[in-house]
């Protein structure tokens, strides 16, 4: 292992365990972005984008404003290294956003916000949900071998720590949606005398017969006291 190597394992580790120590997920993801701008060679920007059901591209966590702007321009002409070859490839380099033909359209306004090269990894793909680990520089050809070696091995740890933060999202809202479920079978068991069964049960009722979701019934009914449909 060479000098280089030996201190990316050791950078990788120190930011593992830090990540690990780490139970908001905003701060989680905002280490990753701080973490990839320091260890990667070229890049002068980062963020973590999902794109959903190949077309919404969402900024999750940005190092700034160009970021942000380019994941909205992807996301308007709906074109772009997260809507295409990002599913296909775990990583995509755009050399020179100057004269990129892949992407023409986003190629020429992303270059006109002020990104001249990009490059991205895959941190997860499920379903149709793409989550990613974009890198920007304000120079064309930025990015190169050892950026693309290195990245992939921050991607591979960043991953680890995305999956943490999902999971921790996943039981913040699920903890959320009882708690909002409990409060609306509350606010009906008082108002119309019923157990608590009966309560859900009629929840579930208006739920199907609106075609919404149990826990967005449940909250409008905790938010404004009108369940939506006949009580």
């Amino acid at each position: 292992m060479t000098r280089l190597d030996d201190d990316l394992a050791r950078h990788l580790s120190e930011l593992a365990r830090t990540l690990g120590h780490e139970d908001d997920p905003a701060a989680t993801l905002d280490g990753i972005v701080r973490a990839a701008i320091e260890l990667i060679p070229g890049a002068e920007h980062a963020s973590v984008s999902v794109v959903v059901k190949r077309r919404r591209v969402e900024s999750r966590a940005a190092s700034g404003d160009l970021p942000r702007r380019v994941d909205e321009v992807q996301d308007q002409v709906q074109q772009g290294p997260c809507l295409d070859a990002a599913y296909e490839h775990r990583t995509v380099r755009v050399p020179d956003l100057s004269c990129e033909q892949r992407w023409p359209d986003f190629a020429s306004r992303a270059w006109e916000l002020g990104a001249g090269s990009m490059l991205s990894f895959q941190l997860y793909v499920e379903d149709d949900t793409l989550g990613a680990l974009n890198l920007y520089a304000g120079t064309a050809h930025a990015f190169d071998e050892e950026s693309e070696h290195v990245g992939l091995l921050f991607a591979s740890h960043a991953a680890v720590a995305y999956a943490g933060v999902r999971r921790i999202g996943d039981l913040r809202q699920r903890e959320t949606s009882r708690e909002v479920i409990s409060q609306a079978q509350g606010i009906l068991m008082e108002r119309h005398k019923l157990t608590a069964d009966r309560a859900f049960a009629l929840l579930v009722r208006v739920s199907q017969d609106t075609n919404r979701k149990l826990r967005d019934v449940a909250a409008t009914l905790v938010g404004t006291g009108e369940l939506g449909s006949r009580e």
